[in-house]
């Protein structure tokens, strides 16, 4: 699709270069950004010039992935330099060709809101904070699962850019698994869950059957009764042609009650 009102592309190359005129939007992967007309944008702002690292191991033992981390490279991030077991599987629920593999990002999928963005499910699953780079020079950082507020509605501030994202060390120490469910073979994801459990508990995150995540935090392995009910109470699911707000209520239920049983054994 072309975006026959843009008039200029610009890459930005410092902080300096994410001011943002009138019109202007920052560009990623564009995956998105070029798939329909966007009426009033009238500039792009290009992040990739910025050079951000891919993937960075924290201090403290937690990971950052640059904000413009292609999906095929958080995918095929090796374990030793940062690689997690749910980054595969989560890329794959996008359902994307190689080629949207290739150029999609991390941030923008997130950035995007839509419920189904396995971005989202995947940070937020794993208690990741955002780090957000502020228009006064700035920087702030939100957990994920707050950054993502709605069906495409985030708590982005006009001017924010999302940086990256910092995944704290016992996330990654802790064992955890994902649970996927869609109407069709090949369909957007109707629900998914992330779960995680440590010393700290067990965490059940719950993503495309609702219009924003919801954590469900355990001190520890809750029986099947108390995770249902867990479920039951989150009292708000997305409906849209790919499943209906029941269907993805009980859905979401036999998806962390399947993680609960394999994350208990």
């Amino acid at each position: 699709m072309d975006l026959v009102d843009v008039e200029s592309v610009r890459v930005a190359r410092g902080r300096g270069d994410l001011a943002l005129a009138p019109g202007e939007r920052v560009l990623a992967g564009g995956t998105w950004l070029y798939s329909e007309p966007q009426p009033g944008v009238r500039g792009l702002v290009d992040l990739t010039g910025l050079g951000w690292p891919a993937l960075e191991p924290l201090p403290d033992g937690g990971l950052r992935v640059g904000a413009t981390c292609t999906l095929e490279r958080l995918a095929t991030a090796d374990p030793a330099a940062g690689g997690h077991p749910l980054f595969a599987p989560a890329v794959d629920a996008l359902l994307g060709s190689w080629k949207i593999h290739r150029v999609a990002t991390v941030g923008g999928n997130i950035c995007l809101a839509l419920p189904a963005g396995p971005m989202t499910s995947l940070f937020a699953g794993l208690g990741a904070d955002a780090l957000i780079w502020m228009p006064d020079g700035g920087e702030r950082r939100e957990p994920v699962a707050e950054l993502v507020t709605g069906d495409r509605t985030t708590a982005l501030a006009p001017g924010e850019v999302l940086r990256a994202l910092e995944v704290p060390a016992a996330a990654l120490r802790a064992r955890s698994a994902l649970r996927r469910i869609s109407l069709a073979e090949l369909g957007r994801s109707g629900a998914v869950v992330v779960a995680t459990v440590d010393d700290a508990g067990f965490t059940a995150t719950v993503t495309a059957a609702t219009p924003r995540p919801h954590r469900l935090l355990f001190p520890g392995i809750p029986t099947a009764a108390e995770l249902a009910d867990a479920v039951d109470a989150i009292g708000e699911w997305f409906d849209d042609p790919h499943g209906a707000p029941d269907w993805r209520h009980a859905m979401a239920r036999l998806l962390a009650e399947e993680l609960r049983e394999e994350l208990a054994a």
